[in-house]
């Protein structure tokens, strides 16, 4: 807790943060309601909820190429600050769209404003990593992780509640005014320019094709130099695996093993449970990795969630499914806040938004690729065990991996911070 209150004493970080907060919030009530108002409207076409989804994760690999360079090379807070402005007004012209009734308009706009939004966390990250001590990072992550976790339990409730309170019209309304309250927060962060613009200045006319590719390849280079850095670019891999096998396998196991007839109204206890995990475990996790040494916390979470994970494939009822479902989820931030903590340390400032411009198309390749594979082979060629095998299963190899490379790799990147010290 008293990290908690030292960080807080940093006026831009307690910005940044609630502009964080605010537009997550926004996000989550428009989606949600939006979803719902799809499924109410057009009860006969559930595909249009499916094609509200992909509206929201396609765009990634439209732009991976872009965020990452545009964030070293432009001013981190006018691309967040714009980010949230812009996303604010395709909120205003999405109601219109809605209002108008053609889907071909709404699925483009759902689209941009997604697009757009893809921009916000690497700027974002390469300013909290310049305004905060290397002592700050694992605390950042810790309240992220938090913030990610209370929208986890409570985000679908409060998207349902504004729609039915408001309708879809008004929570679109309150999706707009949450961007904009997250941009006026942004803009009024007093940011050193060496944070906003780490590579020096640059002109949108500097930014062409064949520099913006090059740009890009200088990343992946950067990242392939680093053998640390690699190792843990594996593990959001892994987490694209494992976000691609629990958006369906909780749903299978209760549908075709658990609960075949009240599966609908168990999937959103389990939400419930998921969330509180998460949540506890955050705030578990935040004194933890105060505790020991990041790869070290690292190895123990996947190790322990990928064990959970594989046993809760093998549970007989619905109380134990829950269960190990809960303690999955308890110790899954224990991986996450040691990488976000760990990840700001070891990248030069000069390429934050590159590295992070890397992770979101990779861990969306293997979200796709794994859901894929399901849709593929199960039921006819897999069992719901074996899913939970596999994603479990995945997340234990690499935990042993992990073993055999991150401790000789952290102590290399210690001994050669203690001669940057002693330079300086």
């Amino acid at each position: 807790m008293k990290k908690f209150k030292e960080i807080f004493k940093n006026p831009v970080f307690v910005k940044l943060f609630f502009a964080n907060f605010t537009s997550q919030m926004g996000s989550v009530i428009g989606i949600t309601a939006f979803t719902f108002y799809l499924l109410d409207r057009f009860s006969e076409q559930p595909a249009y909820a499916s094609i509200a989804e992909m509206m929201y994760s396609l765009p990634t690999l439209a732009v991976f190429f872009l965020v990452g360079v545009l964030a070293d090379r432009m001013d981190r807070q006018k691309i967040a600050y714009h980010c949230d402005t812009i996303s604010a007004c395709l909120s205003i012209v999405l109601l219109s769209a809605i209002y108008v009734g053609w889907m071909p308009l709404i699925f483009a706009v759902l689209f941009l404003r997604s697009a757009i939004s893809k921009f916000f966390f690497p700027a974002e990250s390469g300013i909290l990593q310049g305004v905060l001590s290397k002592d700050d990072y694992a605390t950042s992550a810790g309240l992220n992780q938090m913030v990610s976790s209370l929208f986890m339990l409570f985000g679908g409730a409060l998207g349902i509640l504004a729609y039915k309170l408001t309708g879809v019209y008004g929570a679109i309304i309150i999706d707009a005014i949450s961007f904009i309250v997250s941009g006026l927060l942004m803009r009024a962060c007093k940011i050193p320019e060496e944070v906003r613009l780490p590579n020096g200045k640059h002109k949108w006319k500097d930014l062409n094709l064949a520099f913006v590719f090059k740009d890009f390849k200088t990343g992946a280079s950067y990242i392939l130099k680093s053998k640390l850095l690699c190792s843990l670019i594996i593990g959001f891999f892994v987490f694209g695996i494992v976000n691609g096998g629990f958006s369906v396998m909780p749903i299978f196991i209760l549908k075709y093993k658990l609960t075949p007839q009240t599966y609908e109204e168990y999937s959103v206890v389990l939400g419930v449970v998921f969330g509180s995990g998460v949540l506890i475990g955050s705030i578990i996790s935040s004194i933890i990795v105060q505790k020991i040494k990041f790869h070290q916390a690292i190895i123990v979470g996947l190790l322990v969630t990928g064990s959970f994970v594989v046993l809760s494939g093998y549970a007989n009822s619905i109380f134990i499914f829950f269960c190990l479902t809960f303690m999955s989820a308890l110790t899954l931030p224990l991986v996450n806040i040691s990488i976000g903590g760990w990840m700001p340390s070891i990248v030069d400032k000069k390429y934050m938004g590159r590295v992070q411009g890397w992770i979101s198309p990779l861990m969306m390749l293997s979200q796709t690729l794994t859901l894929a594979f399901i849709s593929a082979f199960f039921p006819k060629w897999l069992t719901i065990e074996a899913l939970f095998c596999i994603v479990g299963g995945g997340l234990i190899i690499v935990a042993l991996y992990y073993i055999m490379v991150l401790p000789k790799l952290a102590k290399q990147e210690s001994k050669m911070l203690g001669k940057t010290t002693v330079a300086q």
